[in-house]
């Protein structure tokens, strides 16, 4: 095995895969509330949405769930779907641990806490399964118990993820976040938090899969600095994370120090995004987040 590089064979255990893919599958695969499978024939489907017209299936992946078994269908269509454009009116986002986000329209959502809803139950089941003997009926319905503590937390998060995705959407027509690494933020301390709340699922997933869906501009942005600085006057305003709110010394300005972030975070993807540094709010101040380049840039067109 070593000299054609195989390696050597990891150990299989029972239950250990979840999904099989059908890479190939006929358009007519489904007939009914049936789908004709290669080497399995026609199974029985609760099938919850018809195939549109005008779409082929090209594979299917049987998954297997703790809830039960599923099939996830590949469909494809001879059309292209432009990106969204800059449009409308902008929104910045700030997500974190204390408010899940912060928007720079004021709006302020607390976090949730999906796993310490259920987190006594899960420690329960998981007490007893110590105690069951391995390949037994009851260690097995024990698991299954289990895993559908942990498809329910999966699914409450999922369900307010994209609730609020459609909700974001419904007053933005740009929505501009901050391209963070949330694996760092999942190792440190706080990385039970961090995965409970899902932030990269939000951010990097769902968010702009909602975006695309409604038409609505997604944009990333640099995450430097966009909570030390003022969204009014642009000045340096250094603040350790005990400091919840955001006070300038410069111009006076005084707001939750979430809220000025996303501020900061909309100002600087309008400079990106729109192709034109926001150089001054309607009170003739200048604006943050304009990179040095971009202000010489629309200087010197302007002369």
């Amino acid at each position: 095995m070593k000299q054609r590089g195989y390696g050597f064979p990891r150990f299989k255990k029972f239950g250990q895969f979840k999904s099989v893919l059908f890479p190939q599958i006929d358009n007519d695969a489904i007939q009914g509330n049936e789908i004709k499978l290669p080497k399995l024939g026609k199974v029985a489907i609760n099938l919850h949405r018809s195939i549109p017209d005008g779409f082929k299936v090209k594979t299917a992946r049987v998954i297997r769930k703790a809830s039960g078994w599923y099939v996830a269908l590949l469909i494809q269509a001879d059309v292209s779907v432009p990106e969204p454009m800059p449009h409308g009116h902008a929104s910045g986002i700030d997500v974190g641990l204390e408010y899940f986000l912060s928007t720079s329209d004021g709006e302020q959502v607390k976090r949730p806490r999906f796993f310490n809803q259920l987190q006594r139950k899960l420690k329960s089941l998981q007490r007893r399964l110590k105690n069951k003997q391995k390949g037994s009926s009851n260690r097995r319905n024990l698991i299954q118990k289990i895993g559908r503590v942990h498809e329910r937390i999966a699914n409450c998060r999922s369900d307010f993820h994209f609730k609020l995705a459609h909700h974001l959407c419904d007053h933005a027509g740009m929505i501009l976040v901050e391209d963070l690494d949330f694996r760092i933020m999942a190792k440190g301390m706080l990385a039970q938090h961090t995965l409970d709340a899902g932030l990269g699922q939000f951010v990097n997933h769902v968010l702009p899969w909602v975006c695309w869906k409604r038409d609505v501009y997604y944009g990333k942005v640099d995450p430097n600095g966009t909570s030390q600085e003022c969204p009014d006057c642009g000045a340096v305003v250094k603040k350790d994370l005990s400091v919840r709110m955001h006070h300038c010394p410069e111009c006076g300005s005084v707001k939750p120090r979430d809220v000025a972030s996303g501020q900061v975070i909309r100002n600087r993807g309008l400079s990106a995004a729109v192709g034109y540094a926001a150089k001054e709010n309607v009170c003739g101040v200048e604006v943050a987040g304009a990179l040095p380049s971009q202000l010489a840039m629309k200087q010197k067109l302007e002369s």
